[in-house]
Parts: structure tokens; sequence; C-alpha cells
């Protein structure tokens, strides 16, 4: 097991320990020193984790990753970016799961398209209602399908201010607990090929196409975007990484062709992508 993917362990594990001692001091009077001890793993969590992130090799910055990789864009039609590495790394404020370079991309057919931000109301919504759900989200290059999951349910959006605090503070870290598998929700890695891996995730559930072992071709769909995992509403989170296990792997720099890395707020147009020979 990799310093990464141990650090990773660890830091769940000792959240939960964490909980442990304040359900035990709070429901039952048991406490093992002063009630600020029980936060004691919590400082421990973290500091397994940049310990662990020392040792498992030089940091996931720009400096120091890999030469960006170009592939196919994942997606056609007109769309806008979000978290982009384009204007910060870690583009999604740490580098965990391997999402250094991430990028969120929401469909945006038209201007108005897409529910705005509700604020106070309506706290929640159906994800059919995002222009984003359904999508089909394609293969970037020819690869093999290394891990697919499709079991958790899509959920209502997270697009009211009390929504986006329940996601944050509350949902988030349960499913940061819980594991990988339930912050990338349903989700796919391809596996590129030299040291490469593609992944996919918050893909809608019972629309994977492939299964683990799959040869894909460059622009063949692979699933359809969803509303699973650790998300707000209908996107796609696209990431290369350096390994197929998202705890371990470190990211990985990337360029669509003919875009680019589109900045925060940038629309852009994807054409579409013909599927080569078998």
């Amino acid at each position: 097991m990799s310093a990464r993917k141990l650090g990773t362990v660890a830091y769940r594990v000792l959240w939960l320990v964490f909980l442990g001692l304040i359900a035990a001091d709070l429901g039952f009077g048991l406490s093992a020193g002063p009630w600020w001890w029980n936060f004691a793993p919590v400082l421990l969590a973290y500091a397994v984790v940049l310990l662990a992130n020392r040792w498992g090799g030089a940091p996931d910055t720009p400096r120091a990753a890999r030469a960006t990789v170009e592939v196919a864009p994942p997606v056609t039609g007109r769309w806008s970016a979000l978290n982009s590495p384009a204007d910060r790394t870690p583009s999604h404020g740490v580098h965990s799961y391997g999402q250094t370079f991430a990028i969120d991309i929401l469909a945006e057919p038209e201007p108005g398209a897409r529910p705005a931000f509700g604020w106070l109301w309506p706290l929640a919504r159906r994800p059919r209602v995002f222009p984003a759900f359904g999508a089909p989200i394609l293969a970037v290059a020819d690869a093999t399908v290394v891990r697919a999951t499709d079991a958790q349910r899509d959920h209502l959006s997270r697009t009211s201010l009390l929504g986006l605090l329940y996601l944050m503070l509350i949902e988030g870290s349960v499913r940061g607990m819980s594991g990988v598998h339930r912050i990338l929700g349903n989700h796919i890695v391809l596996d590129l090929g030299n040291g490469t891996h593609a992944a996919y995730a918050h893909l809608q559930r019972g629309s994977l196409t492939v299964r683990e072992g799959d040869r894909v071709r460059a622009g063949q769909v692979l699933a359809r975007c969803g509303n699973s995992g650790n998300s707000s509403e209908p996107h796609l989170h696209f990431q290369l990484m350096d390994g197929p296990d998202p705890d371990a792997a470190r990211g990985v720099p990337f360029a669509w062709s003919g875009l680019g890395v589109p900045r925060d707020g940038e629309i852009f147009e994807a054409p579409p992508t013909v599927v080569g020979p078998p």
C-alpha cells in the first residue's frame, strides 16, 4: 500500500475515532480526558495526510507535475467550465483524490437553459431540469476501462444556500469518511497507457455502457452525465492522474484537443467526435 493510500485510510479511521469519542462523551458521559482531548484524532488525521503526501512523492504542483497530456474533449456541444486548473491549482482546493488538475463542466446549450442558484428557494431541484443530466460522456482516447461503478442514485441538486451549506458541512464530510467512491459517485476510470488514467465522476445511475476490462475507442459513449456522489448539480468532473486509484494517484495536467483548458466561467463548444474503427 502506497504512503498516500495509507494516509487516506488512516485519515478516515481517525475521523471515525473522533466521532466515536464525541458520541461516548455526549451520550454516555465517557471521556478519556478533558473535553478538548476528543479533538486530538482530528489534528492527528490532518498530520497523517500531510506526512503521507510528503512521503508519497513530490507535491502535485505545476512545477513538479508531469508534462501536459492532450486528449479529446469528453463531451460535445456547448458547455461552461467551473473549478478550472487554468485559473488555479489545485483546482478544487486540495490535492487529494488525484484532482489537482481536475475540471468541472456544466451543459449550457443556450443562455438561461441551466437553472440559476436559488439562494433561498427552491431548496433543491430534480436533476432532470438541468441540461447536463443525461448528456453523453465520451472516451477521450483509445483506452481500457479499469474502474466502472454504477450503483449510486442521482440525488436532488444542492443549488440553494441551505443546500450548499448542507453539502459542504455535513454531506461532504460523511462522504469523505465513507471512501472515494462516495465522493466520485458513479464513475469510470480509463487506462490511457503510459501511466496516465482518466477519471469521469458523478455519472447517471444505470447509464454506463462499458464494464471493467472493456477496450474503448476515442469518442465512444461511456455513460451519461448525472448527479451522483459529492455533486451540487448535474455536471461532469474530469481529471487525469498517474494511477487507477484516486486515493493514491497524483494529478496529471491535461489539455483538450482544439480547446486547451477552458477557464472558470468560459463557454466552450466541443465539436462532435467521430469514433474510429475498432
